[in-house]
């Protein structure tokens, strides 16, 4: 079974050292393209749905939490409050409130609505040692977050839409949802008491659910301490599930912060904030990236996407232009020539890129040069701008088959 707290080591694209502190992984130069790419990724796709993208601080004072009820619920996973002059501030455990100040910040009309809101911020939960793990538990968290701002009659089809993104976005990446579950409030007192807000909110979910077909199942206690969600759940190679994606349909927060619109009669309204993760933290994500797709990730999200191997000394010019041109269309290309050791040697060692390219003498003579695929396929020979093009095409169309059909 993959492990990605293995492979990223081997991969090198993360790691981890007791001088940083225990779930506090740093990013190598490959793992930072994969998380780079991933979360550029995620803005296009946000982009594209009508999201407008901010930036928050990863503090706040410590009145800000006390308004939106994380000190209240949540404070025995936030790290302890600093010291500022006659202020106490804290690392933020979530972005929301920043979010809801932010929609505050200047009126707004029904006109306006919805109006979402996204942001790839950092937070920081306060995890015990003992359940900290490579990337899936860790205590800095950049988190892919965004909040729409919408009337009450527009919150099940933006939370529909939000599970429509998500699945997309599963598709794109070549993973796939373990199952669907509607997180509901259980025993204890961790949640906020007003029984009318809980069962308007899981009435809208369940509508989000059913119009949207999606098979799904209830599960008491796992709701945020505001409200009910839905959350996408994935497994890992072993079976263990975990959250990746969550919707969630708030009316806790609107409340606690007075935000208002002025609708159609002229008088001030509450708006619905919707709650949406696509991918959750990207933490999370490219571990799971790395044990679903063992480290061959999809050509567009590949750390390196093209080998070029140069047979002998005699074809290393060849080699490095070819690499140029790639680079200068955007593909991500390196040389390994003999000094690396012999083909056989170079092939196995770039057995998880996607793309590798062959250049002989009878290639470099004629002008071609030899793709062998990751999946052991090997295409004809055909001139360096076609491979280019059709590497660059699937790259640009995020697609997670390495050849076009009709040339296989």
């Amino acid at each position: 079974m993959h492990d990605h707290r293995r492979l990223g080591r081997e991969l090198n694209l993360f790691d981890t050292d007791p001088l940083m502190g225990a779930g506090l992984p740093y990013w190598l130069p490959d793992g930072a393209i994969v998380r780079h790419t991933l979360e550029e990724y995620v803005r296009e796709a946000e982009q594209r749905a009508g999201y407008r993208h901010v930036y928050s601080p990863v503090l706040g004072k410590r009145e800000l939490y006390e308004i939106s009820g994380h000190w209240d619920h949540y404070s025995e996973d936030m790290f302890p409050p600093m010291d500022l002059g006659s202020e106490q501030v804290l690392l933020r455990p979530s972005l929301c409130p920043h979010h809801a100040l932010i929609y505050r910040s200047s009126s707004h009309s029904y006109r306006e609505l919805p109006l979402r809101v996204a942001e790839l911020g950092g937070m920081y939960r306060s995890e015990l040692s003992g359940v900290l793990g490579g990337l899936t538990r860790v205590r800095a968290i950049t988190l892919n977050d965004a909040h729409i701002f919408c009337t009450l009659e527009q919150a099940v089809e933006e939370a529909r839409a939000a599970l429509e993104l998500i699945g997309r976005a599963y598709a794109d990446l070549g993973i796939r949802a373990a199952r669907h579950r509607l997180s509901l409030p259980g025993e204890g007192g961790k949640y906020v008491a007003d029984p009318d807000l809980w069962r308007r909110a899981t009435a809208l979910l369940r509508e989000v659910l059913d119009g949207s077909g999606i098979p799904y199942e209830a599960a008491e206690g796992e709701a945020a301490f505001y409200g009910p969600k839905i959350d996408v759940q994935i497994a890992d190679p072993a079976g263990r599930e975990a959250t990746l994606s969550t919707v969630q349909i708030d009316f806790h927060q609107p409340e606690r912060f007075d935000l208002h619109y002025i609708g159609p009669d002229g008088a001030r309204h509450r708006p619905v904030m919707v709650h949406r993760s696509v991918i959750g933290s990207v933490e999370r994500a490219v571990a799971h990236l790395v044990e679903a797709h063992g480290g061959a990730f999809p050509p567009w999200l590949a750390p390196v996407q093209l080998v070029i191997l140069p047979v002998g000394d005699e074809q290393s010019a060849d080699a490095h232009a070819l690499a140029r041109r790639a680079r200068d269309l955007g593909l991500r290309a390196e040389v390994a020539g003999p000094e690396h050791g012999t083909l056989a040697a170079r092939v196995r060692e770039a057995r998880l890129v996607p793309y590798q390219a062959v250049i002989g003498g009878r290639e470099a003579a004629a002008g071609l040069v030899a793709p062998r695929l990751r999946d052991g396929h090997r295409p004809d020979p055909l001139p360096a701008a076609e491979l280019l093009r059709r590497i660059g095409e699937r790259v640009a169309a995020r697609a997670t088959g390495l050849w076009e059909p009709a040339a296989a």
